[in-house]
């Protein structure tokens, strides 16, 4: 099953009251309630739009899919790539383990012109 999973990427843009922050973004607040509790069974193309651009994301970050015991899809149909993935740490403390030069690289990485313009990080581009 295709659902909306959205708390995710709430968390990690660090944003507490996800349907507050929808709601000052301009949805109703039946859509938002709606969207955050998977109440709906389709979502308007605006609205996909307009959760992309506020959570800096592309659409397929913000579905998942659970495949059904019954279903009878090859495991390398393209659903597969949305399947959820179990992830145990936050980004804050996979940071925090990092070694202090691998993080002042990361960081640098981060703020370069190249990752901010969308471009590759390519590690051999200097």
């Amino acid at each position: 099953m295709l659902t909306l999973n959205l708390r995710p990427i709430f968390e990690a843009r660090g944003i507490e009251r996800p349907y507050s922050f929808l709601v000052k973004a301009g949805l109703a607040s039946v859509t938002a309630h709606n969207l955050l509790n998977n109440n709906s069974s389709s979502i308007r193309f605006d609205h996909l739009e307009l959760l992309c651009r506020l959570l800096v994301c592309e659409p397929s970050d913000l579905f998942i899919w659970r495949p059904n015991k019954q279903d009878a899809i090859p495991s390398n149909h393209p659903l597969y790539n949305l399947r959820e993935e179990a992830i145990d740490t936050t980004i804050q403390q996979t940071l925090s383990t990092l070694p202090y030069r691998t993080l002042k690289e990361v960081t640098k990485r981060m703020l370069s012109d190249e990752y901010l313009n969308g471009d590759d990080l390519d590690s051999t581009k200097k």
